[in-house]
């Protein structure tokens, strides 16, 4: 049987001085009614009283389509807004002269100041637009299709005019009529899975890896008939057709017998955006922007 849990425990005792009570008990224990130091109570008045005021004077209360704002009409976006357009104005004679020169002179020897502008609102560019594919520090991601701009391997050219038509027209992309194009065929179904292999281990051959030196005599013949047309007799492709070269050790999807292989039955078909809004209406980038993110990747040393 639960016994009442109030009978036993003695009644707390107040001694002299101790404050009222509030009349509340439990288990013999009373609540003594000290109040609230006044310094804590004006404190919190006062914040109480500057929320009032703040949610007058600045945006505060959500609604359906934004937020009361404020009979002071503070807005964040607007001060961004602002300090863009000031910059803007600062830089718009400088930005219409990047447009007007010739890429080419836009070095540091003959415009230092018009270089340098180009190199640092390049790389910001290229932080905010290019990097999530050619990574934070240009070197691409390794066999997954996006190529690295700090080597000497250039489809479609690395000479700063050719990278600047790259970055505005972009790569196998529907939105610009003008952009680089280049389309391997699949050999599924057209080899059979021996010419597959026998030219797979030609194409390992001829760039210096390890291959079965049983099939590359077969393979030679399959690269001769089917292959040899893009990417050359001796391997090295055509760069200005988008046709890489296949006797070095740079491999834009892998280069081990598996990668080589999807290859080689299913194609790859990479596509980059255009970036110019001068060039495609999906362009994000004006042409000061282009040129600049154009000289700031020649810049990093795979430019030619």
């Amino acid at each position: 049987m639960i016994e009442d849990h109030k009978k036993h425990p003695e009644e707390q005792k107040l001694m002299a001085g101790d404050p009222d009570t509030t009349g509340h008990s439990w288990d013999g224990i009373k609540e003594f009614n000290n109040p609230l130091p006044r310094w804590w109570l004006w404190t919190f008045y006062a914040t109480i009283a500057w929320a009032v005021v703040y949610t007058v004077l600045y945006p505060a209360w959500p609604l359906v389509n934004g937020a009361t704002p404020g009979i002071l009409g503070f807005s964040t976006r607007a001060n961004v807004a602002e300090d863009i357009q000031r910059f803007d104005d600062m830089n718009a004679d400088i930005r219409t002269r990047i447009t007007e020169v010739e890429l080419a002179a836009i070095n540091p020897e003959a415009n230092p100041d018009l270089y340098n502008y180009a190199i640092q609102g390049g790389a910001a560019t290229f932080a905010t637009w290019c990097s999530q594919c050619h990574g934070s520090g240009a070197a691409g991601v390794q066999a997954s299709g996006y190529p690295n701009l700090l080597d000497d391997d250039w489809l479609w050219g690395g000479t700063i005019d050719d990278i600047h038509a790259t970055i505005s027209h972009g790569i196998r992309n529907e939105d610009d009529p003008m952009a680089r194009y280049s389309q391997m065929t699949a050999f599924e179904g057209l080899l059979s899975d021996e010419e597959i292999a026998s030219v797979v281990q030609y194409v390992r051959n001829i760039s210096g890896q390890e291959a079965d030196a049983a099939l590359v005599e077969a393979g030679a013949t399959v690269y001769a008939d089917n292959c040899a047309a893009c990417h050359l007799d001796d391997g090295t492709g055509d760069r200005y057709l988008g046709a890489p070269n296949l006797t070095d050790a740079i491999w834009l999807y892998g280069g081990s017998e598996e990668a080589i292989e999807y290859t080689v039955r299913n194609a790859r078909f990479g596509v980059m955006p255009p970036w110019s809004a001068e060039a495609s209406a999906a362009g994000r980038l004006s042409e000061a922007e282009v040129r600049s993110v154009a000289v700031y990747v020649h810049s990093l040393g795979g430019g030619e």
